[in-house]
């Protein structure tokens, strides 16, 4: 199954709601994407796969400090 690598986003379930009001389960996936990301610590580039919530809060405070938040070590990547 597809999952965010730093905060392990993943599909929800929820509800269809036609309009007659009949509930039917179906699926919300994340946004997920491949991105290719440069880590300055390490001097090198990272391949993950991150929900768009995700790397817009990488974009605002860092790759390092979002993974730090998270407890991923980014060296075993």
């Amino acid at each position: 199954m597809a999952k965010s690598d730093i905060t392990g986003a993943r599909r929800k379930i929820a509800n269809k709601v036609s309009h007659s009001n009949i509930k039917t389960k179906r699926w919300q996936f994340p946004n997920l994407q491949e991105r290719r990301l440069f880590v300055p610590e390490l001097g090198r580039f990272v391949r993950l796969t991150l929900s768009m919530r995700d790397l817009r809060s990488v974009d605002k405070i860092g790759l390092s400090a979002f993974a730090a938040q998270h407890g991923l070590d980014l060296s075993r990547l």
